[in-house]
């Protein structure tokens, strides 16, 4: 059996013409089936056709795939014809003539040729194929954006499918979002719990106000933490396991520690299982304990906290003396209540590191000490330590071993600067308990000409100049870790700048840019990560150092690119603006400045001729300058800090060589003592101070010189 069909031509404009086989007929595609064989062949055709086949299925007018003539939608032939071509005897392609071919010659000149590849679709363009070659596309705002856009719409309450309840208040959310960031809400609305299948949640053990600033932190990342919302904020994001929250509220704890409210926060992070933060704040409870011990909070102490603060051999206190006076305040808080346990707590103080003369005149003349027996045997056991010197090796206990705080107190930084033949990025540490100068960790980057400031426990390295260019760099040093870390750059590149602390900013004015002097001036919060500019001063300064007294940041001589100044300039941040002051006695520029008790101290410098050994002292009640004693070394690209009552001026340059001596002033004396010299010449260095409980860090680096000319 054989097909049999019918064909009409498709004679409207745009559409190919039928091929030289065959002929054409009036009427559509009609096939009939001949033979069972016949069905088979084309039941194979139909087969070959299902590309062209899915097209008509979507019903639009598409070219064919063999671009011999127009697709059509099922409506137009049905499921059972075949597109452009008839079907053959046993399935193969025939001609567009009714009948089918014959075998032979003939019908292999006739059996059509094989169609060309489709032609490309209207639109589109002919690609070249490699192997391996593609285009990756990442949008970096893409979170951004879409955050942004499902903000706004929980502003305006658009596809929220939650209301939290809290309290009176009602916060509207996206599920979504919120078991997104929130492994809380994760896990109430993705378990089996009642409140994934509920609209409207309420929640208890949580401040409202704290929950709607967490939910706004959801959506736009950002949240700011203060002493108005930290308490609030910090348990309620310890409930949401909203860990990054959680870290900022630590760390701005940890940056508002004082001895009059360290007790409180580390009770707050015991409370919420802050382990950080309340190691962080027991250790300046320990470093910081003479002033500690005289606050409110210390005399609300329980008499467990007493006694393990007490019997702490890392106590960092001047004087045994100290404890002693510490335990009779807490005890005399609430006699009545807390007189039996002086016996306690006079065990845990170290009476036999008492001097004789304390002992007899203040211990044995306390009634509260007197009236208890096991007290009585105390300081008889103390007595017998001075009066029997050859015994104390029998004598010995706890209570005569002096406590581990040599490591405690201030440590002063070197960091940096240069010499004739290098660059340094190698810092040393001096302990003044110990009259020693320790290397510690190196910095990431090499710096001379660098400003250096302590915030909180930590060493800020700024700017400087690196043997190549001028730095907008900054870096901070971990003594804990003894490690330094990069911080978020300043917003200008800076060297021979002034750096200085100031309520827990850290400020950055004048330098050079490698171009021009600066009169600019930013400064850097450390918690937020971020460096704003702030009022210029009036007069462009370059080798300039900075201090900070009464509140307010001095600005003191320098370099304006043609004179040596000898003008001041003070900032005061609660009108944001610079006004004169006083100037100096002499031009200077590469001097030291530091406040001392309650003073302004210029040392040393350039004055456009030679190094100074000179110095001067402002007031800002007198608001005069006076000379005070010059120091024994001409010093310039020095620096100067205040520590322990003394001045300390640190390396620099006397006008040939650069420095790795140290001298100190004593203020009482008015005189300029040698102190030991630093391992490193550095002129161009920066110093500061750390007050420190356990120093030196357990390992020390090798120092690294560089070959890089200044």
């Amino acid at each position: 059996m054989a097909w049999t069909g019918s064909w009409r031509e498709d004679r409207r404009p745009g559409r190919p013409r039928p091929g030289p086989v065959g002929r054409s007929a009036p009427g559509r595609c009609r096939l009939v089936a001949a033979g069972r064989g016949a069905a088979v062949g084309a039941a194979g055709a139909l087969l070959r056709c299902r590309p062209w086949g899915r097209q008509r299925a979507r019903g639009r007018r598409q070219r064919s795939p063999t671009g011999l003539g127009p697709g059509r939608p099922h409506g137009a032939l049905g499921w059972g014809a075949v597109p452009e071509r008839a079907v053959g005897v046993g399935g193969c392609t025939g001609s567009r003539s009714a009948r089918p071919l014959a075998a032979g010659p003939e019908a292999e000149r006739a059996r059509p040729r094989q169609a060309r590849p489709a032609a490309p679709m209207e639109g589109t363009v002919q690609l070249l194929s490699r192997e391996g070659h593609s285009v990756a596309h990442n949008s970096k705002r893409h979170y951004h954006d879409a955050f942004v856009a499902m903000s706004r719409m929980r502003q305006r309450g658009l596809l929220c499918d939650i209301v939290l309840h809290v309290a009176a208040k009602e916060i509207r959310a996206h599920k979504v979002v919120l078991a997104s960031c929130s492994p809380y809400f994760h896990a109430m609305f993705t378990n089996e719990m009642s409140e994934s299948r509920q609209t409207h949640v309420t929640l208890h053990d949580i401040d409202p106000q704290a929950l709607d600033q967490l939910v706004q932190f959801a959506y736009t990342a950002e949240i700011v933490v203060g002493e108005g919302n930290v308490q609030t904020l910090l348990p309620a994001a310890s409930l949401l396991q909203l860990n990054g929250v959680r870290d900022a509220c630590c760390k701005f704890l940890l940056s508002q520690l004082d001895p009059s409210n360290c007790l409180g926060i580390r009770g707050f992070a015991d409370t919420h299982s802050c382990s950080d933060l309340l190691k962080a704040a027991h250790r300046y409870v320990l470093q910081h304990f003479v002033d500690v011990a005289k606050t409110e909070e210390f005399m609300l102490l329980p008499l467990k906290q007493v006694l393990e603060l007490v019997s702490s051999d890392s106590l960092n206190v001047p004087s045994e003396e100290d404890v002693y006076r510490a335990v009779l305040s807490w005890v005399k808080h609430d006699v009545d209540t807390r007189r039996q346990h002086v016996p306690r707590l006079m065990k845990c103080v170290r009476l036999p590191l008492l001097s004789r003369d304390f002992l007899l005149g203040h211990v044995d003349a306390e009634s509260l000490v007197r009236h208890h027996p096991d007290c009585k045997d105390l300081l008889i056991e103390a007595l017998k330590f001075h009066l029997l010197p050859e015994q104390r090796g029998v004598l010995g206990t706890s209570r005569t071993r002096p406590r581990r705080c040599e490591g405690a107190g201030p440590v002063l930084f070197a960091v940096g600067g240069g010499s004739l033949f290098a660059i340094h990025g190698d810092c040393e540490a001096y302990d003044t308990r110990t009259d020693r100068w320790h290397v510690v960790a190196s910095m990431s980057t090499r710096r001379a000409r660098v400003g250096v400031a302590a915030v909180g426990n930590r060493l800020y390295a700024v700017g400087g100049y690196d043997g190549t260019s001028d730095l907008a760099t900054v870096e901070s040093y971990d003594p804990v870790t003894n490690t330094w870390q990069p911080e978020v750059s300043m917003g200008t590149r800076r060297s021979c700048l002034g750096v200085a602390a100031l309520h827990g900013l850290l400020y950055a004015a004048g330098g050079y840019d490698g171009a021009s002097c600066l009169n600019s001036a930013e400064r850097y919060d450390p918690l937020t990560g971020t460096w704003t500019s702030i009022a210029a001063m009036s007069t462009r300064r370059r080798y300039v150092r900075v201090a900070t007294l009464d509140g307010n940041l001095y600005a003191v001589g320098g370099y304006d690119s043609s004179s040596h100044l000898a003008t001041v300039e003070k900032y005061e941040p609660q009108v944001n603006a610079w006004t004169p002051v006083a100037s100096m006695l002499s031009r200077r520029s590469s001097a030291g400045v530091a406040v001392l008790e309650g003073a302004l101290y210029v040392a040393g410098g350039n004055d456009g001729t030679s190094c100074l050994n000179s110095v001067e002292r402002y007031s800002p009640k007198a608001g005069a300058w006076e000379s005070v004693a010059p120091m024994n070394i001409r010093r310039s690209t020095h620096d100067l800090v205040a520590m322990d009552g003394w001045l300390y001026a640190v390396g620099g340059n006397d006008g040939s060589s650069s420095l790795n001596s140290i001298e100190k002033y004593n203020p009482r004396t008015n005189k300029w003592v040698a102190a030991s010299c630093m391992f490193t010449r550095r002129s161009s260095v920066g110093a500061a101070v750390l007050e420190l409980l356990n120093f030196p860090p357990p390992s020390s680096p090798t120092l690294s010189v560089s070959s890089t000319s200044l």
